[in-house]
């Protein structure tokens, strides 16, 4: 089953299914044993776009499936952190938390050892770049930490060419290499090709090729 790394649809079921494991099969490993058996904590970091929510949700999902209680916050959770431990504690964004958040976070690893529960936790840097308290970044690096590795060229063209079969558009080979071959080369970018390349098709009722992105270039669309 093919499994798609970047998060393409936000329509699309939370799911590993909809993933491209790519460079990052050690990452999805760790996720499925911390969903169905518990681990020591996770760190799981990239950038903006790289999948991290949606990996966060996937893990969330089967765990969910599992019979497993989960939580998953946007921040780290408000109290203390030794109430009402879920099996499965998943904080995205740590980026973002205010001081008290990060002082919950850090209570947070403390009560999860304690209660035997799981700890996932995602940011964008490494945790030695992060902009956090001392003990929280040293905690943060004391888990398992996964660099979420961007999509080779394959799994760029199996991204797009998987997107366009869950939307039913039959998509002309020769647009996604022209796009790879002479455009930006980041996920971000050539999404966005393909959203702008999915209206044009709908709104001049042409199927998505090359001529079609030609037009669409010469009329300022930047790939």
């Amino acid at each position: 089953m093919k499994q798609l790394l970047l998060d393409i649809d936000c329509s699309a079921p939370a799911g590993f299914e909809h993933f491209v494991a790519g460079d990052n099969a050690a990452l999805l490993a760790a996720l499925h044993e911390a969903a169905l058996a518990g681990s020591d904590p996770l760190y799981l970091w990239g950038p903006h776009g790289s999948g991290k929510s949606h990996l966060l949700a996937a893990t969330a999902a089967l765990a969910r499936e599992a019979g497993r209680p989960s939580r998953r916050l946007p921040s780290a959770p408000s109290s203390d952190g030794t109430a009402a431990v879920p099996t499965l504690l998943i904080v995205d964004d740590v980026d973002g938390l205010s001081a008290t958040q990060q002082i919950a976070l850090f209570n947070a690893f403390n009560a999860c050892r304690e209660h035997r529960s799981t700890l996932i936790v995602a940011g964008s840097a490494p945790p030695r770049d992060l902009a956090l308290r001392e003990d929280l970044r040293t905690r943060i690096g004391q888990a398992l930490v996964f660099e979420i590795r961007p999509p080779d060229d394959d799994v760029r063209r199996a991204i797009i060419e998987s997107l366009a079969d869950r939307r039913g558009i039959r998509l002309d080979g020769e647009v996604v290499g022209f796009v790879l071959r002479h455009g930006n080369r980041d996920m971000a970018s050539l999404l966005s090709v393909f959203e702008a390349l999915d209206r044009a098709s709908l709104e001049n009722k042409r199927p998505i090729t090359l001529p079609l992105l030609r037009s669409l270039v010469q009329s300022g669309l930047d790939i």
